[in-house]
């Protein structure tokens, strides 16, 4: 009895650690995700202002400064890959 009792705690610790430690996971890539959209939608932002109001223009300078902010918020350390790829499509 007290063997099967053993290995029912055994096993219920070895679940209840495999749930936990999948839980933070996700919540990273939900939050990865979200940061992800926004730095595109911001770039996408930033593209449109300087095709419609120039390079210099005020419009693409406050689109800069969002971006940068994302960037900032979302802990992003790529940005500069993000500009490359960005400008050429």
């Amino acid at each position: 009895m007290t063997r099967i009792f053993k290995m029912l705690c055994i096993a219920s610790l070895t679940i209840a650690g495999l749930l936990a430690s999948s839980i933070p996971a996700s919540a990273d890539d939900d939050r990865h995700e979200q940061c992800e959209r926004r730095i595109h939608q911001a770039e996408d932002k930033l593209h449109e202002a300087v095709q419609r109001h120039g390079e210099d223009s005020k419009q693409a300078r406050k689109r800069r400064e969002q971006l940068e902010q994302v960037r900032r918020n979302c802990g992003d350390r790529d940005h500069h890959d993000h500009d490359h790829d960005h400008d050429q499509h």
